[in-house]
């Protein structure tokens, strides 16, 4: 079922709900007022019956039935009877149509006033006293001109009941379309892109207010746009890996075949070979750079507490003795507990991470050159910060520097993929951390990790 059904059947449920509880309390209330109205009627039937009776000594019954006929307005099926204290008829002759039980007149002497039955009939049984003694007088009859109404009201209702819903169908079905199009309108437009037209956009004014509709197609913009980037980022890197993964093969195959197409002397043969080792080793650590890009899009990694004074500290030792000894590490303010130094996080991970921002700022300073390590607990944060003396990065090659595969220009001279500072990214990011990188062309380059 479309959403316009399901709107309209929902509206045109609730409004039946409420159009069918408005009439039936309408049908409750007329029907307890034509009762109360009746009741009143039958209670005045009763008191001229024994003020023109009873109070008139000398009225007979034959002259009351002729006051009756010509001044009263007869009820339907009208019954009118007086009873004495003993509960036997009076004044007025019994009536064959009806016999009112022993018990109902003894309630009414104990009640004075009582309301009941009899068969169609409603009717009320008053007490009443005067000089000649005590009495009960019986007024009955048939509420014909009230059922007449109430089956009039009901007549009513239901034709206005049928045609309200035969109306509020149409009228919701006509309210849900037009409120809808604007959605299926966005539809369509979405419908239309493809991965070859992701530059595409839906119309944001599509409706005339600032409404969830326009928020709808905003959103479906900054998802566009995602996307876009997202295929853009993986065209760029499947073309860089691609020549990244292609060049370290093509120099050990070529190295091999220029080995293979003659005869050569041992010592040639061992150039050979290490050459195309050290291009099969660099082709080695790309390929476990990539599988590390891979393992930290994943949430399942194993993790447990680590201490980053610790994780800095082994990170500095897994680099190789000549440039161990250039990374100086300073440490400034600590806290009290050393438990606040503690991070949930994957410590292979972690000081993969530590370990290329290191060896980053070595590759790219001087031989010579040391590289300054600041740690800190300031502000209820852990602070790694790592300074080179290098080459530095431009500032239209910074905001592209987390890219997989990215080299500025200055940087194509030295050996590297790319793979590294985008690693270490995404392993501090994936912890929770940020890394934030300042740097000036030629004036080296700063590094600082925040926990």
């Amino acid at each position: 079922m479309t959403i316009r059904n399901r709107l309209t059947w929902l509206f045109l449920g609730i409004v039946a709900v409420i159009l069918l509880a408005a009439m039936s309390a309408v049908y409750i209330l007329q029907v307890d007022y034509a009762q109360e109205e009746f009741q009143q009627r039958l209670r005045d039937r009763a008191e001229v019956t024994g003020y023109v009776f009873l109070e008139q000594d000398e009225l007979r019954a034959v002259a009351f039935r002729e006051f009756q006929r010509r001044y009263m307005r007869t009820l339907t099926n009208e019954v009118l009877q007086i009873y004495d204290d003993k509960l036997q008829p009076r004044f007025i002759e019994a009536d064959e149509r009806v016999k009112i039980a022993d018990h109902i007149l003894a309630r009414i002497l104990v009640e004075k006033e009582v309301y009941f039955r009899l068969g169609e009939r409603q009717a009320i049984g008053v007490f009443y006293s005067d000089n000649q003694g005590q009495f009960i007088i019986v007024a009955a009859a048939e509420n014909q001109s009230g059922k007449a109404r109430l089956q009039y009201l009901i007549t009513m209702m239901t034709c206005i009941f049928v045609g309200s819903i035969a109306v509020i169908y149409v009228a919701g079905r006509v309210f849900a379309g037009r409120a809808l199009a604007p959605i299926a309108a966005v539809n369509d437009q979405v419908d239309r892109i493809t991965t070859q037209d992701l530059h595409l956009r839906v119309d944001e004014g599509l409706s005339t207010e600032q409404d969830e509709i326009t928020r709808l197609a905003r959103t479906f913009n900054r998802m566009l746009t995602r996307l876009e980037n997202g295929f853009e980022m993986q065209q760029t890197f499947v073309s860089n890996a691609s020549h990244e993964l292609r060049t370290p093969l093509t120099a050990a195959i070529g190295e091999l075949q220029v080995l293979m197409s003659r005869q050569r002397e041992p010592e040639h043969y061992r150039e050979g070979v290490t050459s195309a080792l050290h291009e099969l080793i660099g082709l080695k650590e790309l390929i476990n750079n990539l599988l590390d890009l891979t393992q930290t899009e994943e949430a399942s990694i194993a993790k447990e507490d680590l201490r980053l004074d610790e994780l800095l500290w082994e990170a500095r030792n897994a680099l190789l003795p000549d440039q161990r000894r250039r990374v100086q590490i300073a440490l400034g303010e600590l806290p009290i507990d050393p438990e606040q130094l503690v991070i949930r996080g994957n410590r292979q991970l972690l000081s993969r991470a530590l370990t290329n921002l290191l060896d980053n700022a070595l590759k790219y300073s001087g031989p010579e050159q040391p590289v300054l390590v600041q740690f800190e607990f300031r502000d209820a944060h852990s602070r790694i910060r790592i300074q080179d003396q290098g080459i530095g990065i431009s500032e239209q090659a910074l905001p592209l520097i987390f890219q997989p595969f990215y080299r500025a220009d200055n940087a194509r001279s030295i050996s590297g993929h790319g793979v590294g500072l985008p690693l270490a990214h995404r392993i501090i990011e994936l912890h929770g951390g940020h890394l934030q990188i300042s740097s000036a062309l030629g004036s080296g380059t700063v590094a600082e990790v925040v926990f």
